[in-house]
């Protein structure tokens, strides 16, 4: 099974990735972690990402299609993959789309966990960790017993700064750029499934399951 997994910041991918990894025995493939393992191992792409990386930039295409057609081709990826956090552009995606057809495959399933902006903004500004332990609290969700301290060890929770308002439309705008051009992309070759990210971490689990399977047979 080959998947591409897309999703919103807050969307909740990281979790959802690894228990379909799991479930489907395939290796969940992040850029992120792609990223840092080249980069710590001083591999020539690995320096050339962490240039654009350490200066704030979006590391080019081509660098990142390199790296991630380079992990695409060990042998654990024979079976399938999940891919997480590519594709992320249009030549990201035909880039993926011409190496899998030169082995003569393709891509069973992209799927889409669809949330909206105010869920996200209402899920991540509420949360809060201990800035000693850093044990997690959500102000509406999941609060500590004292407002401002620690359930564990008594000390101050505090906001993440990526986890203002302002911060999170930035990057929920951004995403919003990047991913439409994709969406049509995966539509028209009838393999994109949308599944509602809304609901509770198992239920979403299940519901990736199920149009998985339905579309996989």
């Amino acid at each position: 099974m080959r998947i591409v997994l897309m999703g919103p910041p807050g969307a909740g991918k990281g979790t959802q990735a690894k228990l379909i990894s799991l479930r489907y025995d395939i290796p969940h493939i992040s850029t992120g972690d792609i990223f840092r393992k080249n980069i710590s191992r001083n591999t020539v792409l690995g320096l050339q990402a962490k240039e654009y990386i350490d200066n704030g930039d979006l590391v080019p295409d081509q660098i990142t299609i390199s790296l991630v057609l380079e992990r695409l081709s060990q042998s654990d990826c024979e079976k399938g993959f999940l891919l997480d956090g590519f594709p992320r552009s249009l030549e990201q995606a035909k880039a993926l789309d011409n190496y899998l057809e030169g082995l003569d495959k393709k891509l069973d399933a992209v799927v889409l966990i669809d949330v909206p902006s105010e869920f996200i903004l209402d899920r991540m500004t509420g949360r809060r960790s201990c800035s000693t332990c850093g044990a997690s609290y959500h102000i509406k969700y999941n609060p500590p017993a004292t407002p401002g301290k620690c359930d564990v060890c008594g000390n101050s929770i505090i906001q993440r700064e990526d986890d203002t308002e302002e911060t999170l439309k930035e990057r929920l705008e951004v995403y919003l750029s990047q991913t439409s051009p994709l969406v049509g992309y995966y539509e028209s070759k009838d393999i994109l499934l949308k599944v509602d990210g809304s609901n509770d971490i198992d239920q979403v689990f299940e519901n990736i399951s199920k149009v998985l399977e339905e579309t996989c047979k």
